[in-house]
């Protein structure tokens, strides 16, 4: 039976980010993936923003995490050239009676250690941004975008750099527990038609954590938490060029932070996500969203065309909590939750995770012996 040390299940931003943290700190870890390419699924079919921290519970693992991440993130990119753009968000209220909204979300961001945001008047918004229709925002100058796919590559670089390996297109079917309890225990997981002995196993699957979870004879049923899938459908304006050049945000709503406009690094804009509950996963964007999408958006930008929104991709957000239901945390599951030595579940890394994933590493990191 083959052996290794640390075996990182998933090679999204999350496991990337791990599997550089293990090896770095002198770790033998393997990365499996089941697609044929990294990042193919929740890591890259979402906003690239990079978050400042602002909306989440104060002592939650999001906030902690966020703005811990957002610090190393940037500065990641700068020391490693991964693209970016400091680029700031705004978060508007088109209505009068939004305004209290505001101040409560500074006040909650300021607790969270965000210190930098500042409400914007009408006057000062317009100048900023004039096709911007709002009485007033928070300007948010710590919020960013990053190219997403040229993070998980650098971060893959370092971690086989730091001798991890990386094998794509292969599937954990399986796994048990062998040996005594504790320390003296090791996991074997079946991946594919290979055994492989190891002492730590992080899973980092993503949508699938949950049935990786469930395929490790022994691992109790009862920790498995609830899992719902959040689809977020994004389209873009054709024919008509989005005037703004900051990151547009309305107040949040269930499930999500509202129909937002978002900026790619080359200045396209595209909005969205917003809320679809499912119950599987398909990445099939519905043309006849974008009808609800029209209302929404023209209560900050009143100039978009009729049928000018077009599909272009969606993603789907593993997560705690479903519909009408407050939102749930990180869950970084370890022996101490579930019993058994050397395994890590990462469940609902929806996000901010890609913000926070150098510092989700260093908590997986750190939590094992």
């Amino acid at each position: 039976m083959e052996q290794v040390d640390c075996v990182v299940i998933g090679a999204g931003v999350i496991g990337l980010a791990t599997a550089r943290e293990l090896a770095r700190g002198g770790r033998d870890v393997l990365i499996v993936e089941r697609a044929e390419l990294i990042g193919s699924e929740t890591s890259s079919r979402n906003s690239e923003v990079i978050h400042a921290g602002i909306y989440y519970p104060a002592s939650s693992a999001k906030a902690r995490l966020c703005t811990s991440g957002r610090d190393k993130l940037y500065a990641y990119c700068v020391e490693r050239g991964v693209d970016h753009q400091r680029i700031g968000k705004l978060i508007v209220a088109t209505r009068v009676d939004q305004i209290d909204r505001l101040s409560d979300i500074a006040a909650a961001a300021e607790i969270n250690g965000v210190t930098d945001l500042r409400l914007i008047d009408g006057p000062e918004l317009a100048s900023l941004e004039p096709d911007l229709e709002a009485t007033r925002a928070l300007l948010s100058p710590s919020t960013g975008i990053v190219d997403s796919h040229g993070l998980m590559a650098a971060l893959r670089r370092d971690a086989e750099d730091a001798g991890a390996t990386t094998v794509l297109r292969s599937t954990v079917t399986g796994g048990s527990v062998t040996g005594g309890t504790g320390g003296d225990s090791s996991i074997v997981l079946a991946i594919d038609d290979t055994e492989i002995a190891c002492a730590a196993v992080i899973n980092c699957a993503g949508l699938y954590a949950w049935d990786v979870a469930a395929q490790i004879e022994g691992f109790p049923a009862a920790c498995l938490p609830p899992r719902h899938y959040a689809k977020g459908n994004y389209y873009v304006p054709t024919g008509v060029k989005v005037p703004f050049s900051r990151l547009i945000y309305p107040i949040p709503v269930d499930g999500g932070l509202g129909v937002h406009l978002t900026l790619d690094l080359g200045g396209q804009g595209r909005f969205g996500p917003d809320v679809e509950w499912v119950n599987s996963i398909d990445y099939q964007v519905d043309p006849n969203r974008a009808d609800s999408f029209y209302t929404e958006i023209r209560r900050y930008w009143p100039a978009l065309p009729d049928n000018s929104l077009t599909p272009t991709y969606c993603g789907i957000r593993p997560k705690l909590s479903g519909p009408g239901e407050p939102a749930a945390d990180f869950l970084i599951q370890g022996p101490a939750q579930h019993g058994i030595a050397g395994l890590v579940n990462l469940f609902g890394i929806e996000s901010p995770g890609l913000t926070s994933c150098f510092a989700i590493a260093e908590a997986v990191a750190d939590g094992l012996p």
